[in-house]
């Protein structure tokens, strides 16, 4: 499945330094919840992780430990990438 990616969220991964294999890794194994703006935040989690562990392996993960403080806000209406970003220390999403 190929998402369309705004010219905002592209930038935005690049000054980060986000590749885009955290955008697919994010769309296909990420938790999501709503934004309540018409948007969808997909980010890991533990069980996001320990998925991506069994299919890919502990040494690919390790490799990009680092981002997976990632998120990715997507489009309820048509499922494009609105924005990524990076959370910060104690950031968090869903329920608290």
């Amino acid at each position: 499945m190929h998402t369309t990616c705004s010219r905002q969220a592209t930038n935005r991964a690049q000054q980060l330094g986000i590749p885009p294999l955290i955008r697919t890794w994010l769309l296909d194994y990420g938790d999501e919840t709503f934004d309540g703006h018409g948007g969808c935040i997909r980010y890991f989690t533990r069980h996001s992780l320990r998925t991506m562990e069994r299919e890919f392996g502990a040494a690919p993960l390790k490799r990009m430990h680092e981002y997976f403080r990632c998120y990715l806000v997507q489009s309820n209406a048509d499922g494009s990438i609105i924005s990524v970003g990076k959370r910060h220390n104690g950031q968090r999403f869903g329920r608290h």
